[in-house]
């Protein structure tokens, strides 16, 4: 039976997605395990930061971070006492910060292009292969560079 890739986008401040490339991880909708589980490896996971800090209000609006999932396991990580999320392993690449806004009127997936954020608000969504190699095209090199995980 051939696994066949998909392409989701999550939405995630920089400031955490920069915690999670660092680790090789990622979390969605605020550690719940659902959007995890709809993953598979070699799925493309595309960040998308409406904000530059989860508690700020500085906006961002750009595709900062890319990579595939590289693990089988949704499995839970003790950040406190109170908050025990879950994750999956991701292999990271290299990108380039890419703004979405300018992205708009090319996206398939979004309808309507004045009510663009809609889809957002879930947090976690697919995208079609058409959308996802636009958005790759601007992060990306043609060559991926992994970035190193192992500290």
């Amino acid at each position: 039976m051939e696994n066949k890739e998909r392409y989701w986008i999550t939405v995630v401040s920089k400031d955490h997605i920069k915690r999670g490339v660092a680790g090789g991880f990622m979390q969605a909708n605020h550690g719940k395990p659902g959007a995890l589980k709809k993953l598979h490896v070699n799925d493309w996971v595309i960040f998308y930061s409406p904000k530059v800090t989860y508690e700020g209000d500085e906006k961002l609006q750009a595709f900062t971070a890319i990579g595939q999932v590289s693990g089988n396991e949704v499995y839970q990580h003790k950040m406190s006492e109170n908050f025990i999320p879950y994750r999956r392993d991701v292999q990271y690449y290299r990108c380039r910060e890419t703004p979405f806004i300018p992205l708009i009127p090319q996206m398939e997936f979004i309808k309507d292009k004045r009510a663009w954020g809609y889809h957002f608000r879930f947090g976690f969504f697919e995208i079609g292969k058409t959308d996802f190699e636009l958005i790759r095209s601007r992060m990306l090199d043609s060559q991926h560079k992994s970035l190193t995980t192992n500290s």
